[in-house]
């Protein structure tokens, strides 16, 4: 294969060079395109660009891979926890168990949010959103550590990083309570970092909270398989923002609410939107399995397919089982989960389905996990930040590590030509 892509434009020919990912991806750089050719190119959604090189995350969506700094994602499911596998996205190396203890004593010593933040809290209705709220609390830690990062100093971007993966679990446990009333509370140097999360959401004033192992793995699970997915719409949104050199926290704060979205990270919010629907029109799955295979009903069935994955999902795969454990351990009595098992059922089962790939996919079984724990539908998405965190914050360090310039993408200008003004006086 040459190492050039030609392009022709009428009768002038450009040669452009090409780049090979380690995984053997191709592309072709045209960073001189416009000053060598004055043209530009137009790709609507960047879906045919790659905006940079990084060695965080692979995916393959039709081999249905997903790989964190090399390790398969099924690996990391089952023999990580949360935490290592914050520390090898951010880093680039599994930590050592010295190195992993340090991590997260280092975090608990910043897991302290400053108290001027509850006054900001209770300045929002209890029905503001919690995406909304996770947002503005995260941008204003910026007013409480006003100090810009140094990236040439390893010590100042690590302080960065354990101060926010500290106060995050804070943020996400207090936009909760705060929708359901209960008191403004912190977590326990005694416990883990995923145990601490549960303990800070649920935990009643006037009652001990009891730690289930199989809702801790299950929550596990589920932040590992989403803590990166690489250039999706939040991660290049935090990279363009922090290409600026905004800050770490202002750069999350627009990553949260790139999330925020329903194509993105209310995906699975959307879920439970559509098995509420099904419920209230009498529950009948069949029916709106055949809605949702005629072409001329709007229905859309959602948690099914995925827009990268063109084969399956490969965290489907994983998160199915901990559903599984969840519901049979909760034995929770619930018409919406029983609509969603009949979904899935049929699902795997209806040849319209398995010949199209469209299996259910990480949202679809994220959103029962989360019903079943007794997570608010408001707050799916939430969840799924504090999942993405890690993600995020190794996509800006790399981002910021390797100098990249300011994100700045053209555009093919298609309104009015000069028009001259007209004043009232000339008309």
């Amino acid at each position: 294969m040459s190492d050039i892509a030609k392009l022709q434009i009428g009768e002038s020919t450009y040669e452009f060079p090409l780049i090979k990912g380690t995984e053997n991806e191709t592309a072709i750089d045209i960073k001189t395109l416009r000053d060598t050719t004055g043209a530009v190119t137009i790709d609507p959604g960047f879906k045919n660009t790659g905006s940079c090189q990084s060695a965080i995350t692979f995916l393959d969506g039709e081999k249905g891979i997903l790989r964190y700094r090399g390790y398969a994602i099924e690996e990391l499911a089952e023999k990580a926890d949360f935490l290592e596998v914050a520390y090898l996205l951010i880093f680039g190396e599994l930590p050592t168990e010295e190195q992993l203890n340090k991590f997260y004593s280092d975090i608990l010593d910043q897991a302290i949010v400053d108290d001027d933040v509850k006054k900001i809290l209770d300045a929002f209705p209890k029905n503001a959103h919690p995406m909304g709220v996770l947002s503005s609390l995260t941008s204003a830690l910026t007013a409480f550590n006003p100090s810009s990062v140094n990236v040439d100093s390893e010590e100042d971007m690590y302080k960065a990083i354990v101060k926010i993966m500290g106060k995050f679990p804070v943020l996400v446990a207090w936009t909760l309570r705060k929708k359901q009333g209960l008191p403004l509370n912190y977590g326990s140097r005694k416990l883990g970092y995923v145990e601490n999360i549960l303990t800070m959401m649920f935990q009643k004033p006037n009652d001990e909270y009891e730690l289930n192992p199989i809702m801790i793995n299950a929550l596990d699970k589920l932040l590992i398989l989403h803590a990166d997915h690489e250039q999706n719409c939040s991660t290049s949104t935090v990279r363009i923002v922090g290409s600026s050199h905004a800050g770490l926290f202002a750069s999350l704060s627009a990553g949260i609410s790139a999330l925020w979205g329903p194509l993105h990270g209310g995906a699975n919010q959307a879920v439970l939107e559509m098995l509420e629907a099904i419920k209230a029109d009498g529950g009948d799955t069949k029916k709106y399995m055949a809605k949702a295979k005629d072409k001329n009903d709007p229905f859309r069935l959602m948690g099914f397919g995925h827009r990268v994955y063109k084969n399956f999902d490969p965290r489907a795969r994983i998160i199915k089982k901990a559903a599984d454990e969840v519901l049979a351990d909760l034995g929770v009595s619930d018409p919406i989960l029983d609509i969603a098992k009949g979904l899935e059922r049929e699902a795997l089962e209806d040849q319209y389905f398995v010949d199209r790939k469209l299996y259910p996919n990480v949202d679809f079984y994220s959103g029962i996990i989360y019903r079943a724990m007794g997570i608010p539908v408001e707050m799916f998405t939430v969840m799924f930040a504090l999942g993405r965190l890690p993600g995020w914050i190794a996509q800006w360090r790399e981002m910021r590590l390797r100098k990249e310039p300011i994100g700045r993408p053209r555009q093919v200008y298609t309104g009015y030509n000069y028009r001259p003004f007209v004043g009232k006086i000339n008309k």
